[in-house]
Formats: C-alpha cells, structure tokens, sequence
C-alpha cells in the first residue's frame, strides 16, 4: 500500500510518513540510509541545517537519481549567522542538498529568534523565500500557542505545519495547541512519535499496545504509527535497519483501529506525561 499524503492549506500536498536525518543520524553521513529509504519508496526526506548532514543528503539524493518532483524535501532554519539573511540560509541549505528549491522550509525552534520583532522579521524572510520559490511551502517547528499569536499577526502566509514531538505521552498536553492549529488549518507534523516503544517501553501504554498489536496483526511500532496516522499527523521517522523501514511501511496494509483502540491509546498515555525534546514546548 501506498503512503497516504495530506493536502496543506497553500494547496501543496506533503506524504504523510518522511525519513528523518536527525537523531541517530545527527552530524553523520546520511548517504547510505537516505539511499534505503529512497530505495524502500520513501518520497518524504525530513533534513535540517543543524542536523550537520544537509551535503550527504544532497549526496544521496543525486545518487538516487529520481525526478524531482518524486521526492518531498524538507529542511529547517534554527539560527542567522550576524547580518545573514533567510535567503541567504536556504540558498547555503540549497547548493549542500544540490537542489534548486525544497518543498518545505520549517523555522526549526522559536527559542533562537526570541527578541522583540525576531520572530516576526524571520517569518518575513521565510515568506520571501517562498514568493522567490526556492521553497514551495513555509512552516514551524516546535512552537507553542504564544509563538503562533506573535508570526500570525503578520503573516502573509499561514505556517503550513508545526513539527513538533508527539505521540500519546504528550497528547493530553498538546490538546490547546492541537485545537489551535485545527482552527487556523495548519498541519501537525510529528517526531519522536515511535517514544512510548523506544523510550518508555514500561510505562502505561505498553500492555495497550502489545494487546492492539495482536488485534491487527503487527507490531507494537505499527500501531504507533496507525494511531498518529489516524490522528491525521505527519509521521517523521528514523532509522539505519532496512527491517524497520519496511516494519514502519507495513503499518498501512494493516487494518485501522477502531474509535475505542485509539481512546484506549489516548487514555493510557495520558496516565504518563513523558516528552524528550524541546522541553520549552511544556510551556504552551
């Protein structure tokens, strides 16, 4: 079965599960994973500039050799050199990926453009980045309610997406922001969705979902991903195994879960507040 894709509020679409080229992968070369994932089907490449691996992706890329509008590229801005322009950030992310344009370009934290008026001035930047069409579609990452009141005020485009940690540990939490972000039509994007499973394997969830693993005949990783799926969440996952690229694909030949799986789901996580990124995304 195919990976689903999302419709943005610009139009675009985005594949709703991406290869990620952080966490394990950070500052590493990325050519060879990025080539599996390429090789598995994966359309969706989620890079950054503070990843430190934006030239092997751009490696692996070339190397795959695919028409580019059969690939979904994604990278981040998380600072400004003094006096650097957003344009001048994404052309240096450009010539590493060897691409012309990336179809999504994402402020990667709020917290390094906190000045009075930063925030603001830098989504200005992304938004001529886009009028420019080195990227065809701008977004967030990691940002809190407060952050979206400061960018929307101003904005000319809305942010497409927020990418921020998710899965059922920090659900109950992000409800006000999730509800926010469905009113203004902006996509959720996840990472570190796979936590309850790599990070928490004793916490409240694992007998919920090593019983729904049995239900629809997978793993306790693919219900993970059927529940954010299901969510309407765009999964960004990672890995060096080839096994587990194919386990995270063979999620959507599976049945769905029902409304009382995902409640079951929903309930135990919220019996255990765990997060393990961006700590300042507790304060929303």
């Amino acid at each position: 079965m195919s990976i689903p894709v999302f419709k943005l509020l610009d139009g675009t679409t985005i594949p709703q599960l991406a290869f990620g080229t952080g966490t394990a992968l950070y500052q590493k070369n990325v050519v060879e994973p990025v080539l599996a994932a390429i090789k598995a089907n994966y359309t969706h490449i989620d890079a950054a500039q503070v990843y430190g691996n934006e030239d092997s992706v751009g490696d692996a890329i070339a190397q795959a050799g695919l028409p580019r509008d059969q690939l979904y590229v994604t990278t981040k801005v998380v600072k400004l050199d003094p006096g650097e322009t957003v344009t001048q950030s994404i052309k240096g992310s450009l010539a590493k990926l060897k691409l012309d344009y990336v179809d999504l370009f994402l402020i990667h934290s709020p917290t390094g453009f906190e000045a009075p008026g930063r925030l603001e001035e830098v989504w200005q930047g992304l938004e001529e980045v886009k009028d420019k069409g080195l990227a065809k579609s701008i977004g967030v990452s990691n940002f809190r309610i407060k952050d979206f009141h400061r960018v929307l005020k101003i904005a000319k485009y809305k942010p497409v997406v927020n990418q921020i940690e998710f899965h059922p540990y920090v659900y109950k939490q992000l409800l006000p922001l999730l509800k926010f972000q469905e009113e203004h039509g902006i996509l959720t994007e996840s990472f570190g969705g796979l936590t309850p499973v790599t990070k928490k394997p004793d916490g409240p969830l694992s007998p919920v979902l090593k019983e729904l693993a049995k239900k629809i005949g997978g793993t306790e990783v693919q219900v993970l991903l059927k529940w954010q799926e299901q969510k309407g969440i765009v999964d960004v996952t990672t890995t060096t195994k080839v096994e587990r690229l194919n386990e995270y694909l063979g999620a959507y030949s599976l049945p769905n879960l029902s409304d009382a799986d995902i409640k079951a789901i929903d309930d135990a996580g919220a019996k255990l507040h765990s997060r393990h990124f961006a700590r300042h995304m507790d304060e929303l």
